[in-house]
């Protein structure tokens, strides 16, 4: 008994300062975040400080800006995660294949990835130029274009632009998990298939897909998590334009926090997020429970 409860002091100590941080760093910022929600934290304003209930959200929910900004984040989470998983599967499936060279193709697979976002977003900011963007220049070449465009100029092009730049770089990742699923095939179920008169399409639709649709939903899972808190990738390449066209609802949260300085509004936004980022996230879990017991 003696030896029970000196282990459990010496585990007690072991986690002590690991609570301490988690609890200083983790909860006490959404204590005082949740709080920032239902008093007025505004410098600027006469009632700073005062009690406000639930105004802040329902003022937000009632915003048409709010929905906007939504809409924008979710065409921005759904395009390219769905990019994302479709190109890095057919990336893995190629890169699965035998044939000379494949060794180097999967080693150098991974550096879009490993680059940096700040030198990512820097990059395509550079490539994108309106003036002297390399993308310009080989699609003048190529006579796709007639005169160079201001793409990150032009509401209608530059969400499209962030993607692809997104999609660039995170593409790797999906590689990653997608090849390491496709290794542990049993190789004999194709050679199987190929025997019974299956073809690489029919092959792919009934051995591949199905062995790769759990590693497909933990993708989805985990990009749609990290795109509909993406910012610093927007903050990068077009800080909310032009035009709003790529303000999203987390550039507004930094836009209400530091330019604003309206710290209830932010909050509000930041704790919207959080939920809707819960919501989705319990929806693929009960998703990915349904694939496995089916």
């Amino acid at each position: 008994m003696r030896l029970r409860k000196g282990e459990e002091r010496y585990a007690a100590g072991l986690l002590t300062p690991a609570m301490l941080i988690v609890f200083g760093v983790i909860i006490i910022p959404i204590i005082t975040t949740f709080i920032y929600t239902l008093v007025n934290i505004d410098p600027l304003s006469s009632h700073q400080g005062e009690f406000a209930g639930l105004s802040f959200y329902i003022r937000t929910l009632r915003s048409s800006e709010f929905w906007a900004d939504l809409g924008r984040t979710l065409h921005f989470t759904i395009a390219s995660t769905a990019l994302e998983t479709i190109l890095g599967l057919l990336i893995a499936v190629l890169l699965n294949q035998k044939f000379p060279g494949v060794a180097i193709l999967r080693s150098i697979i991974i550096i879009p990835w490993a680059i940096p976002t700040v030198v990512n977003g820097s990059l395509w900011k550079l490539m994108l130029n309106g003036e002297y963007g390399v993308i310009n220049a080989v699609l003048e070449k190529l006579h796709l274009i007639s005169s160079y465009q201001s793409w990150l100029g032009n509401p209608k092009t530059a969400m499209w632009c962030i993607i692809l730049a997104d999609t660039w770089k995170m593409t790797p990742l999906a590689v990653i998990f997608f090849l390491a699923a496709l290794q542990g095939i049993d190789q004999s179920i194709y050679e199987a298939a190929r025997v019974d008169g299956a073809g690489a399409l029919k092959s792919f639709f009934s051995i591949t897909f199905p062995a790769v649709r759990p590693t497909m939903m933990v993708i989805i899972v985990m990009r749609t998590v990290e795109k509909f808190k993406a910012f610093d990738i927007f903050y990068l390449m077009t800080r909310g334009g032009p035009a709003n066209s790529t303000k999203t609802l987390m550039y507004d949260t930094y836009l209400q926090a530091f330019t604003n300085l309206n710290f209830s509004e932010a909050a509000t936004l930041a704790y919207l997020i959080a939920l809707a980022v819960a919501l989705l996230t319990l929806v693929y879990i009960r998703l990915m429970r349904r694939e496995e017991n089916a």
